[in-house]
């Protein structure tokens, strides 16, 4: 068994999901047994990536981990690194170049070593480029053949190519000007506006990065939800926000109507997986993870690093 363990909490979870399935709500997309343990080893697998999370702050993390042009850079543990030395700043832009390139399986972080690291040349930092982004988006445009990596799957339309639809600079321009000269007075801004209910604000912040081009559902979803884990703001998902959604979407309705394209409203579908995180208590994040994985391979567990 993978990952040996967490054999307690795997089958913790698959009793807890054939319980719900008897006295809250059927769920026909685990009737059959290969489906109800895949599921439940998805759930684990997400867990485990909110647990990631956390221990990576907990330890005293080096200088060498937020330097793009080391060989120890690990982008995860940079924005930790900036959170303890409280430069907020810098591990918000860190996030949102996180989200925007995202880490293909294969490549990983390459392409934002490249970018954030200035190949080599100097890290492009968040206080050099709020001061001058024409500078930086130049950069990119005359680097755009030699940086290195690729994006991220879900983020493959996007493009460091001048002139393009969805072009690097045009979404930096819209990411700027959304949250000014400064990110964290951007938070402390909406969490004033918002109130004191972290998923409360989670919404209000998700709604103001329609403004940032080429952030759909996704990138909104996953931008926040790093905020959140880094305690960059006091926020988390109260929701799994299926409207536009494609994979946590499918794996509801595959789940609930026991088919992906079974007909039902995203209102419905949040109601439901509302109940059913009574029962598993896991999150909106872990619970969206957990579907959209399990849906694309129903009943054999394949572990999704990308």
């Amino acid at each position: 068994m993978k990952w040996p363990t967490r054999a307690a909490q795997r089958s913790q979870i698959a009793t807890a999901l054939k319980n719900h399935s008897r006295t809250v709500r059927p769920l026909p997309g685990v009737a059959d047994p290969l489906a109800l343990d895949t599921l439940a080893m998805q759930f684990v697998a997400s867990l485990r990536r909110e647990d990631y999370y956390a221990n990576v702050q907990r330890k005293k993390v080096l200088a060498d981990r937020a330097d793009p042009n080391n060989a120890r850079f690990d982008a995860e543990r940079a924005v930790a690194y900036h959170v303890q030395n409280k430069d907020y700043e810098e591990a918000i832009w860190l996030v949102f170049l996180m989200t925007h390139i995202a880490r293909p399986a294969d490549t990983g972080w390459l392409r934002l070593k490249d970018i954030y690291g200035g190949r080599g040349r100097g890290t492009w930092t968040w206080k050099i480029v709020s001061a001058n982004p024409k500078a930086f988006s130049d950069w990119v445009h005359q680097n755009s053949k030699a940086i290195r990596g690729k994006f991220g799957n879900h983020r493959k339309y996007e493009s460091l190519e001048k002139g393009t639809k969805r072009e690097f600079a045009t979404v930096l321009k819209t990411y700027i000007g959304l949250v000014g000269l400064s990110q964290v007075s951007f938070f402390a801004q909406a969490v004033r506006e918002a109130g004191n209910s972290p998923d409360v604000i989670f919404d209000h912040l998700y709604r103001k990065l329609d403004a940032v081009l080429s952030f759909g559902r996704l990138a909104k979803f996953d931008y926040l939800a790093l905020i959140g884990r880094y305690g960059l703001a006091p926020i988390s998902p109260g929701s799994a926000y299926l409207s536009g959604a494609t994979g946590p979407a499918s794996g509801a309705r595959l789940l609930f109507l026991g088919g992906p394209n079974a007909a039902a409203s995203p209102k419905y579908l949040q109601t439901w997986l509302d109940e059913l995180d009574k029962s598993l208590h896991v999150g909106m994040a872990v619970m969206e993870d957990a579907l959209c994985n399990w849906q694309k391979s129903p009943r054999d567990f394949v572990h999704f690093k990308g």
